[in-house]
């Protein structure tokens, strides 16, 4: 094999054999069609540990700072009496809305919580396990406006909501579907939770996210997923989700608290996250603003508990920057990046399940600021041990927009984190000794029959990324990433085949939806 450029690299000269493997034109073609061709993992198993930043004696010290915001500043409970008298028969101190915990209490409370379990999706294969060592990719939540490069950012609509989730179930690098990725603004607020939870179980067999914005709303959520995997099945397993937000700082508002109640009495899972914008809602400091949130989560892990003993719950953390000089929110900064890599450490210290960081940026297009700040706190998010990671594709905007040229250039870092999580494996194929011994001193390994055995595997291939060299870009138009993008998520939508559902299954989910959509006026605020 000694003394060959890349282009002489041997080729099998045997037709019968070329026509067997498609040729080296054939293997192109393949390689181009990108990540539709890829395996699909139904979540990540990290080969990499997570980085633990900060030593033993400055967690403590924040676990003390916490203790002490909960015991005697307290936090209000807005809005569900039935919370408070919870707390009360708990040992709490209620003071009117006020809740004051004794130390010990609320981390007593969360141990019944368990460390690691599996989110069932209708195909099984899908099913993800959240908790431990396990990674779960899921798109972005709860932007009101979408945008691309041809129309601009707009209202988002229920096609917009169905077209991401399309463009997720397409994509072998995530694991779940989501829940609100774009409000779809042209159908009524109580009404479009049937439309978005019916649109994740027809267009996408992973497991996904439901409606958190009311009680009822959570109710029909629950009942749903029910009618799509049996109440009995439901009733044992976690078959649905909710993300809830503290309403930072300090308070827990009965909206959210109703609904994460309803969920849990139903054995189903919860995320809890604090929404600390540092300056707004959380002091300027990280260590303050992680003591805010480890003492919020905390809180909202320990009700669910109360309401069902070893309900499942994910402890999840949002922290964030401003610009101190004009008030405006900042996403993708270093400071909450490295933030999240200590709520990482907190929440192995209470043996719950993480969510924390995501793709996030302050950007208005997808273009380099977008992709170094969402790296940034996408990076954050993988080394401090987040098991479930909401908003890993599409958040623009400061997460007021979701962006479809985003959203595919994040799946491609996506993609690239699968393999980045692997880390390195250690055996004597990947040793490569023999490959030495056959190219031997001064040659190289392009044609020698390792290379050709890992040939297909060898890398994580970019979907977008252009390596061609630059002659060859310029001729075929000198296109950026993003035009790349919007071409791309435009193909897949074209190509998307909807995984098959039973017809009795999707009778009966539509028949609920016109009954609870009879049975209401339409709102619109």
């Amino acid at each position: 094999m000694a003394d060959l450029s890349p282009l002489d690299a041997p080729t099998d000269p045997t037709p019968d054999k070329a026509r067997k493997r498609g040729g080296r034109e054939a293997r192109r073609s393949e390689r181009a069609a990108g990540a539709q061709n890829q395996p699909h993992c139904a979540y990540i198993v990290r080969g990499i540990p997570t980085y633990d930043v900060m030593g033993e004696e400055s967690l403590q010290k924040i676990e003390a700072a916490a203790d002490r915001i909960l015991a005697e500043t307290g936090i209000e409970f807005r809005d569900d009496p039935e919370a408070l008298a919870l707390w009360r028969a708990a040992g709490a101190d209620v003071q009117g809305t006020l809740v004051k915990f004794p130390p010990g209490l609320l981390r007593e409370l969360v141990a019944t919580a368990p460390r690691e379990f599996t989110q069932h999706a209708r195909n099984p294969a899908n099913n993800v396990q959240i908790g431990g060592k396990n990674v779960v990719f899921a798109p972005a939540y709860g932007s009101p406006f979408v945008m691309d490069l041809d129309k601009g950012r707009r209202f988002g609509t229920l096609e917009d909501f169905q077209n991401f989730i399309k463009l997720a179930q397409s994509s072998p690098w995530f694991h779940h579907s989501g829940g609100t990725i774009c409000e779809p603004t042209d159908v009524a607020v109580n009404k479009r939770h049937l439309d978005m939870i019916y649109a994740h179980i027809t267009l996408s067999d992973r497991a996904f996210l439901g409606s958190v914005t009311a009680a009822e709303r959570a109710a029909d959520s629950v009942e749903m997923a029910r009618i799509l995997f049996g109440a009995d099945f439901a009733n044992q397993n976690c078959v649905i989700m909710g993300n809830f937000n503290v309403n930072s700082p300090l308070v827990w508002d009965g909206t959210m608290t109703r609904g994460m109640r309803e969920y849990a009495r139903a054995g189903q899972g919860t995320v809890l996250v604090p929404f600390i914008l540092g300056g707004a809602m959380g002091p300027v400091t990280s260590a303050g603003a992680i003591a805010q949130s480890l003492a919020e989560t905390l809180a909202g892990c320990a009700l669910t508990q109360l309401e069902r003993k070893g309900a499942p719950v994910v402890f999840g953390n949002f922290l964030s920057s401003m610009s101190l000089r004009s008030g405006s929110p900042t996403f993708g900064t270093p400071e909450p990046a490295i933030g999240s890599m200590v709520i990482g450490q907190l929440a192995r210290r209470l043996n719950l399940p993480l969510r924390c960081s995501g793709n996030f940026t302050t950007s208005k297009l997808p273009d380099a600021q977008a992709m170094m700040e969402g790296t940034m706190s996408m990076l954050a998010a993988v080394h401090c041990g987040a098991n479930y990671i909401l908003h890993s594709a599409g958040f623009l905007d400061g997460l007021l927009s979701m962006s479809y040229e985003k959203f595919m250039l994040d799946t491609d870092l996506c993609g690239a984190l699968h393999s980045y999580l692997k880390g390195v494996q250690v055996d004597d194929d990947q040793l490569a000794v023999d490959a030495f011994a056959e190219v031997g001193p001064g040659n190289h390994f392009f044609g020698c029959s390792h290379t050709m055995k890992h040939y297909e595997t060898a890398f994580w291939d970019s979907e977008l990324s252009d390596n061609e060299p630059f002659e060859k870009w310029e001729a075929n138009g000198s296109t950026d990433a993003a035009t790349r993008a919007n071409k791309l998520w435009k193909r897949r939508l074209a190509e998307f085949e909807a995984p098959a559902l039973d017809a009795g299954t999707d009778e009966a989910l539509r028949d609920f939806i016109a009954r609870r959509k009879a049975a209401v006026q339409d709102m619109w605020y």
